[in-house]
C-alpha cells in the first residue's frame, strides 16, 4: 500500500485503499487518532495501522465504522486497544447471522477465502453503540460528531462529522462517487435519499464530502446524487 495520505483539513486526511477504492479516514490529535473505516483484511488493518502512525506519529485510538460490509469492516481486528463506535444495532448485526454474509460477500468480491475467513474469525463488532447523534472527544479539544443515519445504503449506516474549516464530512458508502450508489440486499433505497439529506444538513456548502469510494466531492454532488436516487423512486 503507498504510504500516501490526501490532506482534507488541518490534521484530517484519508487515503483509497486498493482493489476495492474503499476510503479510510483519520483525524489526528495530539493524544491520538481516530480511524473512519478499518479495510477488507487483517492485512489491510495492520497497514493501515502503520501508515497512520507513520503519518501522525501516534497510534488509533478510536474507530468509527460507518456501515457493516467488508471492504469497511474486517481490518478492524489490527488495531487492539482501539475504541470501536458503529451505528446503533451493527454490533448484534455482525456478530449474528450478519457475519455469514460479510464472509460470503468478501469472497464473491475477490477476497481469498481464507483471509475472509480468519478476519471473519476474529472480528471486533462495535462496543460503543451510536443512536442519534453522539459528541466523540478526541482530547486537546478535537471534538466529532457521529451521526446514526439508521438503514439506506446498508442496514446500518454512520457518517462522521468533522468541524473546521473546511468542515469534513465522511459519509460511508451514502455517497459513491467512483460509480453509481449500490444497493445490495440489505438496502432501504427509500429512505436513502433523506439519509443524504441529512449529511448536506451536518455539511452545509462548503464542506469536504467524502464518500466511501472515489475523490472527495462538494455539497453540489452530493445533492445530484440524492436527487438521482429519489428519481429511481418516483
Amino acid at each position: 500500500m503507498p504510504d500516501y495520505w490526501e490532506e482534507l483539513a488541518p490534521g484530517v486526511v484519508r487515503r483509497r485503499l486498493p482493489r476495492w477504492d474503499a476510503t479510510a479516514g483519520a483525524v489526528g490529535t495530539p493524544d491520538g487518532v481516530l480511524l473512519v473505516d478499518t479495510g477488507a483484511s487483517l492485512r489491510e488493518g495492520a497497514e493501515l495501522r502503520r501508515a497512520v502512525r507513520d503519518r501522525f506519529g501516534r497510534p488509533v485510538t478510536h474507530i468509527a465504522l460507518t456501515h457493516p460490509h467488508f471492504d469497511h469492516v474486517l481490518g478492524t481486528a489490527a488495531f487492539a486497544g482501539a475504541e470501536v463506535h458503529g451505528p446503533a444495532g451493527m454490533a448484534e448485526h455482525l456478530l449474528g447471522e450478519g457475519a455469514d454474509g460479510l464472509r460470503a460477500d468478501a469472497v464473491r468480491h475477490g477476497l481469498d477465502r481464507d483471509a475472509a475467513a480468519e478476519a471473519v474469525d476474529v472480528l471486533v463488532a462495535p462496543r460503543h453503540a451510536v443512536s442519534g447523534t453522539y459528541p466523540l472527544d478526541l482530547g486537546r479539544g478535537r471534538e466529532v460528531l457521529l451521526v446514526e443515519l439508521g438503514a439506506a445504503h446498508s442496514s446500518h449506516d454512520m457518517a462522521v462529522y468533522v468541524p473546521g474549516r473546511p468542515a469534513v464530512v465522511f459519509c460511508g458508502d451514502l455517497v459513491e462517487e467512483s460509480g453509481p450508489p449500490q444497493a445490495g440486499p440489505d438496502a432501504d433505497p427509500a429512505r436513502w435519499p433523506a439519509a443524504l439529506d441529512r449529511l448536506l444538513e451536518l455539511g452545509g456548502e462548503a464542506a469536504v464530502y467524502v464518500p466511501g469510494h472515489g475523490a472527495a466531492v462538494g455539497a453540489d454532488f452530493v445533492r445530484t446524487q440524492r436527487d438521482e436516487l429519489a428519481g429511481r423512486l418516483s
